[in-house]
């Protein structure tokens, strides 16, 4: 907000799109003197973006109160476009380069894994790397989630209330079964497959807060500037297009479409 109205020497409420555009302007910066890496002046198109959402839900804010005098919101939506058959639509102000996620290469996998102290971390790793889990996937797994006969869990909890069944490799399995018998607390209070295993939580669900802990100190042990759970699942889903294999859907409960992961295109057993 502040760069917004340093630009725009204003009140909130004399503000008009046509000062948008000129903050607009003025954050791209000398455009005769462009970025070699994305052919951009300025500051970044992410970062602009960013304070452009904000300047946007600032106003938003004030609208909704309904009891200041700004009744509309200067900050345009996009800009309308037509197309060949005279379809509209509407552009963003600012274009944000869609990049390719960062994925981890097999020995940095390996390291990680090395790094990993108990078995269930491990089995957290290979949740991800194998089967392309999420990390709150991971966390909302239940007892009653894991399906060892058809070595697949079941997802109840998936990013928008999603569902699915992932077949994960046996790597994954057998360092969860270690982790069920020799780890976990046998009067745990949670029916989270993950808890805690010492401390005032023993026996609880493990939180997000705790499994960033867990993989900040193993990268930390293994000498990796980077290994996080998002990239584990990138490093599974690409690996997966790279071999040329597409996912299928199989329906879990409550749902007729649902996306599934071959169980032949895990990382083989090891």
């Amino acid at each position: 907000m502040k760069a917004f109205f340093t630009v725009v020497d204003k009140y909130p409420v004399a503000v008009v799109p046509a000062d948008v555009f000129e903050f607009l302007a003025d954050q791209r910066g000398d455009r005769t003197v462009v970025r070699l890496s994305d052919g951009e002046s300025g500051l970044s198109a992410r970062t602009i973006a960013r304070r452009l959402s904000s300047v946007s839900g600032f106003y938003a804010y004030l609208v909704a109160r309904g009891d200041t005098p700004v009744e509309t919101n200067p900050v345009p939506k996009g800009l309308s476009t037509r197309r060949r058959g005279g379809r509209v639509l509407t552009v963003p102000l600012v274009r944000v380069p869609r990049t390719l996620p960062k994925i981890l290469s097999p020995g940095e996998v390996d390291a990680l894994v090395g790094a990993m102290r108990t078995h269930r971390d491990r089995a957290m790793v290979f949740a991800m790397v194998l089967g392309g889990l999420r990390r709150c996937e991971v966390l909302g797994l239940r007892l009653s989630d894991i399906q060892v006969a058809e070595r697949s869990v079941f997802v109840a909890e998936g990013k928008g209330g999603h569902q699915r069944v992932v077949p994960i490799s046996n790597t994954f399995f057998s360092e969860l079964g270690e982790y069920l018998v020799e780890e976990r607390p046998k009067d745990a209070s949670s029916d989270r497959v993950f808890v805690t295993l010492k401390g005032p939580s023993r026996g609880q669900g493990l939180s997000a807060q705790g499994v960033e802990t867990i993989f900040l100190s193993a990268r930390q042990r293994a000498g990796l500037e980077r290994a996080t759970c998002h990239q584990l699942r990138h490093t599974c889903l690409t690996r997966l297009r790279e071999a040329g294999h597409g996912a299928r859907s199989r329906p879990g409960p409550g749902r007729a479409h649902l996306d599934r992961v071959d169980p032949d295109l895990s990382a083989p057993d090891q």
